[in-house]
């Protein structure tokens, strides 16, 4: 197998383009377990290896869906040709040399047409394709032709890359650009990778996702709401919920209710609101959120266990408060909780030092 490279420069852009062939190639159809023997043979680093073979059987699951045969059975067409195996065996090693990346990608073109393989014409996306690059979101940017091949998606399939916008600034550190042979109107053929700083973003606070639902009541008693509340913020997906009164149409008294779910339980927190009140829909919205980094421990006092939370704030000073919860008696005066409270925060702050 021979490697050449070429340099393409039109004068706006420039980058790399390898073209691999092989003096053998009679006819590109390889088993997948041919493959296989091949990559653990071969000379390649272990991690390489291991994301090469995992990228192939990405592949090879794909084609025996679609053919309906066991997944030793697949034999790879255009697949199966040098340069293919190339792109795989170059893409694991790259990404065995990336460590410990965090990978993603923005919707992914569709394409349009028809492609021509060994089983004749296929609708774009190939079937491999479509199965392989499930879950992932498209757009159709109008250009005809493969705008993904099965390799393509494998590797994609293998990195499961992140698509949701993410908005925290970070220090890009590297780029690099790679072109294509084929040509496509008023686009460049070029695949280009950009290299981000983890470190870039603050760590002073910390960053994530929350989901709001929102909704008003006003033909709900308050102490049937007050129950029904008190039932969803038990929910384990609930992070906070706020009560608030308000006027709506016609002059009518309201409460509005604003909660704050985990993303992930953000449909079962509205199955509850839709179970527990009289709601009969609701306002849902994903925002970022910013929170301060902290911790809870536990203090023994006076023979009972108290919760402390510690929070860090970005000029570096830790603030401490008892949860109230276990302060709260019914035997214990109010000067008493203001004792126990300080004193459980003193030693919370004392043993962090310590």
């Amino acid at each position: 197998m021979k490697l050449h490279t070429a340099e393409k420069n039109d004068g706006v852009l420039c980058g790399t383009h390898f073209t691999v062939s092989s003096s053998d190639e009679h006819h590109p159809h390889r088993n997948y377990r041919d493959i296989r023997s091949q990559l653990e043979d071969s000379a390649l680093e272990p991690g390489a290896r291991r994301i090469a073979e995992e990228i192939f059987h990405h592949l090879a699951a794909a084609e025996a869906s679609v053919h309906g045969i066991p997944i030793e059975d697949v034999a790879f067409h255009e697949v199966g040709s040098w340069d293919s195996i190339a792109d795989i065996v170059c893409a694991a090693f790259l990404i065995d040399q990336m460590g410990d990346a965090s990978w993603s990608v923005s919707a992914l073109p569709l394409g349009r047409g028809q492609v021509e393989c060994a089983h004749g014409r296929l609708p774009v996306p190939a079937p491999a394709v479509t199965l392989l690059l499930t879950g992932f979101q498209f757009h159709d940017d109008g250009l005809e032709g493969e705008r993904i091949t099965p390799t393509g998606a494998a590797i994609l399939k293998y990195l499961n890359p992140r698509q949701a916008a993410d908005e925290k600034v970070v220090t890009l550190d590297k780029s690099g650009f790679g072109f294509g042979t084929r040509r496509f109107p008023g686009i460049s053929n070029v695949l280009r990778i950009l290299t981000y700083s983890k470190e870039a973003v603050s760590p002073k606070w910390l960053e994530d996702r929350v989901t709001l639902l929102q909704f008003e009541i006003d033909d709900q008693t308050a102490e049937e709401l007050a129950y029904g509340l008190d039932t969803i913020r038990m929910h384990p997906g609930v992070i906070d919920i706020i009560q608030r009164p308000a006027l709506a149409k016609k002059g009518r008294q309201t409460a509005q209710v604003q909660i704050l779910a985990k993303p992930d339980q953000a449909d079962e927190v509205i199955q509850c609101c839709f179970e527990q009140t009289t709601t009969l829909g609701l306002r849902k919205q994903t925002i970022d959120r910013v929170i301060l980094p902290r911790e809870e421990v536990a203090v023994q006092h006076d023979g009972g266990e108290f919760r402390v939370k510690l929070a860090r704030r970005p000029s570096g000073e830790v603030t401490v408060k008892a949860e109230a919860d276990d302060i709260a008696s019914a035997d214990r005066t109010q000067l008493e909780r203001t004792r126990i409270r300080a004193a459980v925060e003193s030693d919370a702050l004392e043993r962090r030092h310590d």
